[in-house]
């Protein structure tokens, strides 16, 4: 059916112009059940409600950056991958978020850990959290080059200010002095303010032999290690 003109004017004013998408079809529905008017206008405001719920996690998602989307739906929890699957489920009711936890994924190639750390991120946007996913060494990069066009802090709030910050790939090289510097600040503003995930091919005892600076290293890692969920596949 045609949608009069001066209804149409009305819903663009009140920026419920999304309404037009699917109102015929709730009038015709409306028509052919004899639904009451309260009943038809809660109705079209629900449909406006899942579009707009709709429409801002496709914007969270489309933030976070993921490599791909990947969700817990899709995960095969039959692989032949030793984890403890108790505990990843609990993670699920991020419970986690709300305590600002941490989560550390740990085990070979190949296990999955990027695929869960993604997932989780995929939840926490489903949730209406903020989420990042970001290589170790492209945070590491973004960090460097922001020195050149003096927008250092600008970065750093990206990383710092997000409900989740996903950081796959922890650990795959060593971390000159500036480096360690880098990571040590993003490591250190986000604790107990929000939470962090990492997937590494190292054990967390193998991490401070990373840093340029073992004692920087270890204030970092205390802190991480401390109150982190730590997963370890194989």
């Amino acid at each position: 059916m045609e949608i009069q003109a001066s209804l149409k004017t009305v819903l663009k004013r009140l920026r419920l112009s999304g309404i037009l998408h699917t109102l015929p079809d709730r009038i015709a529905y409306a028509k052919k059940t004899k639904l009451a008017y309260q009943d038809m206008l809660e109705l079209i405001l629900q449909d406006e409600i899942d579009r707009r719920d709709h429409k801002g996690l496709q914007l969270r998602l489309q933030k976070a950056q993921f490599a791909e989307e990947q969700t817990f739906e899709n995960f095969d929890w039959d692989a032949p991958v030793t984890f403890d699957r108790d505990r990843v489920r609990e993670l699920l009711g991020m419970g986690f978020m709300e305590r600002h936890e941490d989560v550390i994924f740990m085990g070979p190639v190949g296990v999955g850990k990027t695929f869960l750390a993604s997932a989780l991120g995929h939840s926490a946007c489903r949730a209406g959290k903020k989420v990042l996913f970001i290589r170790a060494d492209s945070l590491l990069k973004e960090l460097f080059q922001s020195r050149a066009d003096h927008t250092t802090d600008k970065v750093l709030r990206r990383f710092i200010g997000v409900d989740l910050l996903i950081i796959d790939d922890f650990g795959l090289r060593t971390f000159d002095r500036t480096q360690s510097n880098d990571m040590y600040e993003v490591l250190i503003e986000r604790h107990k303010h929000s939470s962090t995930i990492l997937t590494s091919n190292r054990t967390v005892d193998e991490w401070i032999p990373l840093f340029a600076d073992p004692i920087l290293a270890q204030s970092a890692l205390d802190r991480l290690a401390h109150n982190a969920h730590q997963v370890v596949m194989e």
